[in-house]
């Protein structure tokens, strides 16, 4: 059975005879129909390794690496050199070393074609002109991978941003038109209507959320259960050891991708909004993990610090800003449609779609020209999860969270102490950021430090009579949450009895029918200045 690779290069992946997803025919129609593209998605979905794939295709056609996919024998394109610019590689602070470093590039490119001494400017500009020059009637190809990196370090520093968009805007401009270049590819996480790319009148095609390539990048259910069939037999063992892998049926495969949706599923960069991917990253992750503890277990690898962590452009936004806790936690989110096609600045972006474009949220509805809004929401339940640490961490303090595991409360704690262990945590709020001032706030805080400690959780969970707040599961109990808000402690005894009404009449957490605990609970958070907490509390039998 052939390895799992999460690499980002089509020669290692073939070196070490590992998985290779087919995505070549993607890339046949890319060059066949565009000379000059752009696309954004989040980290760890494969921007870089399909720019490897073009970039190898272009620089020795088919032969060795593309033997047994689908272009081996369709590729008419040509072979040319191949300027790779990962912006990564460069300074994100200082500029005129930004600037040097690139022309650097530029000049050693030159070089390695025999242009040494052709190419001398310092800055970017000049130097391209000078390297396009000195081809002549000569093409090339050029990847421009991680165009943003600049810009998104440096969200929260205007002075610095706005002198690295300038030259960013001016290099871009300079690539218009120009007849040496064969073929040009960027990618990046944000799309910014402030940079030249997105300009009127620019040659670049920006296929982001393109129809017929949006799940060039990610992967596919039938991808997965074509490229990982052994792998997902091998799952169907793992949980019924009765059933050897190759004795699984389409049935037991297809149970056990529908799980796996769940967690990775879900992510649209379709303007029709009708194409959806898998996180590559997660898939490879899970699966790995799988074959090596023998096991299936779903984990979260997106957010984690292997994956990458948090990704630095919220690391930065962050620093200044207070995301929006009480619309983050909505099933659906409407922004217009300006708003999502074509965001300014990174420095004054729409919140929700500065989620989007990293991933914590994505298109549940069309987007294109005819519409007027966009409607924007969690891809799945490992992003769901993603969101509610990256929102935990920001508003409890560190020091509360390594001495209170929420898990063993939820699990073990009385009525009592459940609840004086939330008044703990929510006397660990930033109030000043996070102040509570309505009942959706106490439960969104609720959801949030549960969810981001690892528990299963759902919101307005229906049953036959009516729907819950909140309810919290573990291994051996479900709790269930009824909420009320006072805002100054007059009415508490009035909602108590309400929230303890509510609870009985429409038997909230009576259709948990597993032999489980069920821990009901009613609960009124007072709002006064002096209390912030929950001062009536009782347990419903």
């Amino acid at each position: 059975m052939k390895e799992i690779a999460a690499a980002e290069s089509i020669k290692n992946i073939k070196k070490r005879d590992c998985i290779y997803v087919d995505k070549t025919q993607y890339v046949y129609e890319l060059v066949k129909h565009y000379e000059r593209v752009f696309f954004c998605r989040p980290r760890r979905f494969g921007k870089s390794l399909t720019l490897n794939t073009i970039g190898t295709l272009f620089e020795q056609g088919t032969e060795p690496y593309f033997k047994d996919t689908w272009i081996c024998d369709k590729w008419e394109f040509g072979t040319y050199p191949v300027l790779r610019l990962n912006f990564l590689d460069y300074s994100t602070d200082d500029v005129e070393e930004f600037k040097e470093f690139l022309s650097a590039d530029l000049a050693d490119f030159a070089e390695d074609l025999g242009f040494a001494g052709k190419v001398k400017s310092s800055h970017p500009v000049l130097a391209l002109k000078q390297l396009c020059k000195a081809l002549g009637s000569r093409q090339m190809v050029l990847l421009i991978d991680e165009y943003d990196c600049q810009l998104t370090a440096n969200i929260n520093h205007k002075m610095v941003y706005e002198k690295f968009r300038k030259i960013i805007r001016r290099f871009y401009g300079a690539l218009k038109g120009k007849e040496q270049i064969r073929f040009l590819a960027v990618t990046g996480v944000t799309r910014l209507k402030d940079v030249a790319i997105f300009s009127a009148g620019t040659d670049i095609k920006d296929l982001s959320y393109d129809h017929a390539f949006s799940q060039m990048i990610g992967f596919t259910r039938a991808e997965i259960k074509h490229f990982y069939n052994d792998y997902l037999r091998l799952g169907v063992y793992y949980e019924n050891k009765e059933v050897r892998p190759e004795e699984a049926t389409e049935e037991q495969i297809d149970d056990l991708l529908e799980r796996m949706a769940y967690h990775y599923d879900g992510y649209c960069f379709d303007k029709f909004c009708e194409l959806k991917v898998f996180s590559t990253w997660s898939v490879n992750s899970f699966l790995q993990e799988m074959s090596s503890s023998k096991r299936v277990n779903f984990g979260d690898y997106w957010f984690d610090e292997v994956g990458g962590g948090l990704p630095s452009i919220l690391v930065n936004y962050l620093k200044t800003h207070t995301l929006d806790m009480s619309v983050l936690q909505q099933d659906e989110i409407l922004i217009p449609y300006n708003e999502f096609q074509s965001p300014t600045s990174l420095t004054d972006i729409n919140q929700s779609v500065l989620m989007c474009q990293t991933g914590y949220l994505t298109l549940k509805t069309p987007a294109n020209e005819d519409c007027l809004f966009v409607t924007l929401g969690l891809a799945n339940q490992e992003v769901r999860k993603a969101l509610s640490q990256l929102l935990m961490f920001r508003f409890i303090s560190e020091d509360f969270l390594k001495t209170h595991p929420a898990k063993e409360a939820v699990a073990q704690y009385s009525a009592d102490s459940l609840v004086l262990f939330f008044n703990k945590m929510l006397a660990a709020v930033a109030y000043d950021r996070y102040p509570i001032k309505e009942e959706s706030m106490v439960r969104a805080l609720l959801q949030v430090f549960l969810q981001g400690s690892g528990l299963k959780v759902e919101v307005e969970k229906h049953n036959s009579k009516g729907r819950c707040d909140l309810m919290a599961h573990t291994n051996d109990r479900h709790v269930v949450f009824e909420l009320k808000y006072s805002p100054d402690g007059t009415d508490e005894q009035t909602l108590l009895a309400e929230a303890v009404d509510q609870i009985k009449r429409r038997d909230y957490g009576g259709e948990l029918a597993d032999g489980k605990e069920v821990l009901r609970l009613a609960l009124v958070f007072n709002g006064n200045d002096d209390e912030r907490k929950f001062t009536l509390w009782q347990q419903v039998e």
